[in-house]
C-alpha cells in the first residue's frame, strides 16, 4: 500500500487504521478531526509544519509486510 501527497487524511486513516499511530508520533491532531475530510497529506503536513517527504515515508513504513 502507497501514500501520496494528494490522499485524502480520513481515507488514509480509514482504509488503513495503522496509520494513526504515525498521525499521533508526528503529533498531527487529524485523529477525530472532521477537517480531516476535506484535508489531503500535503494540507495537513502544511497545517502542521510537517516535511512531506518524511510523513509519507512514515506512512509507508508502518505498512504491515
Amino acid at each position: 500500500m502507497s501514500f501520496g501527497s494528494d490522499d485524502l487524511v480520513d481515507n488514509i486513516m480509514r482504509t488503513a487504521p495503522h496509520t494513526i499511530r504515525v498521525f499521533l508520533a508526528f503529533r498531527m491532531a487529524c485523529v477525530g478531526c472532521p477537517i480531516a475530510t476535506f484535508h489531503t497529506v500535503d494540507d495537513a503536513c502544511r497545517e502542521h509544519g510537517i516535511d512531506r517527504e518524511k510523513f509519507l515515508a512514515a506512512l509507508c513504513d508502518c505498512v504491515p509486510a
